[in-house]
């Protein structure tokens, strides 16, 4: 059982935010902004590249040139790296961009606790270690980009029992790393699987802090229901849940162009949309922006359907009256259920 104050303690529908007064549903795009590095070996502090800093100015056009505003969530190696600065400084300062924090721990001073899975999630820190991260990102970003950053996400989606407190202590007043539909417990991570789509309020004694969770829909001939039935057989291995998928019972999409074909994200859309959930939060990682980073993008064709998923994403949210957010929309959409 979580503390009240817990991200993981989530509110009654009548607690969770509702679309704003126009009724127009919004949508926001977040980025992972993060170091390059090999997914499938064990966590290092050391041995990662940062070559896919440079296409954050083709990404940051792209949205430019589509009316939307972004918000690159910069993990420590990212802020350090001069050509990050460039790109993405200018662009926040115009109001073009976002930046945010997100925290590797295994790469964020202080190095105290040793490296692995269970500590690769933040929440699983001891607390002041955990806090002592967060304090040194954020002065990094605030240092480096111009701002204090307003928005949070753990690192692998990791938060932990204390870390709204610690944010609220910290300045933050948002967080998105809450990714409904998910259940990361075997690798020592949180479970998701009982979270709301829609954003709400966690009250801590430092003040409140928005949680907007990644958008995840649950379709197929089951809708929303099938959930319950997804879980407990996709613990069974790693391609249960695709042979679900493939019977048309039940499937997991998450709002991603990482590893879900557009047709399927706009399905998603439209699911999210007609259960009334009022921010879209789309989400993928920096490394897919270069070739040969992620299993997502290996080829440069790869790229090119990358950002051909946009297109039909931002055409279909656009025919269906989504519009674009940033930080300030969000809280200013969520403002009528701000705690005192």
């Amino acid at each position: 059982m979580q503390p009240a104050g817990s991200f993981q303690t989530y509110p009654e529908t009548a607690g969770q935010i509702g679309l704003g007064a126009d009724g127009r549903p919004r949508f926001w795009v977040t980025i992972d902004t993060e170091e390059d590095f090999d997914w499938s070996a064990p966590f290092a502090r050391n041995g990662y590249r940062l070559d896919s800093v440079p296409s954050l100015a083709e990404c940051q056009g792209y949205f430019e040139r589509s009316g939307v505003v972004p918000i690159y969530l910069v993990d420590w190696p990212v802020v350090q790296d001069d050509r990050a600065v460039e790109i993405l400084a200018p662009a926040r300062a115009a109001g073009r961009c976002d930046v945010g924090a997100q925290l590797h721990p295994w790469v964020t001073p202080p190095h105290e606790e040793e490296v692995g899975e269970r500590n690769s999630y933040a929440g699983n820190l001891p607390p002041a270690l955990q806090r002592a991260k967060m304090a040194a990102l954020r002065d990094a970003i605030r240092t480096r980009f111009g701002a204090a950053p307003q928005v949070y996400r753990a690192g692998r989606y990791g938060l932990g029992r204390d870390t709204a407190e610690m944010l609220a202590e910290l300045g933050f007043v948002c967080d998105t790393s809450v990714r409904p539909g998910f259940d990361y417990r075997k690798g020592h991570g949180p479970d998701y699987r009982g979270a709301p789509l829609r954003p709400w309020w966690v009250a801590t004694p430092h003040g409140p802090v928005l949680e907007v969770p990644v958008t995840t829909v649950f379709g197929g001939l089951m809708g929303a229901k099938g959930e319950g039935l997804y879980h407990p057989i996709a613990r069974n291995g790693r391609y249960a849940g695709s042979v679900l998928a493939r019977l048309g019972l039940v499937e997991r999409i998450a709002l991603t162009p990482e590893g879900i074909p557009a047709e399927r994200a706009c399905r998603a859309i439209d699911i999210a949309l007609d259960q009334g959930v009022p921010v879209l939060n789309f989400s993928f990682h920096s490394p897919s922006l270069r070739p040969g980073n992620t299993p997502y993008v290996r080829t440069a064709a790869d790229l090119d359907r990358f950002y051909r998923w946009w297109d039909a994403v931002l055409d279909h949210l656009g025919r269906r009256g989504v519009v674009p957010t940033d930080t300030a929309g969000l809280l200013m959409l969520a403002a009528a259920k701000r705690p005192a």
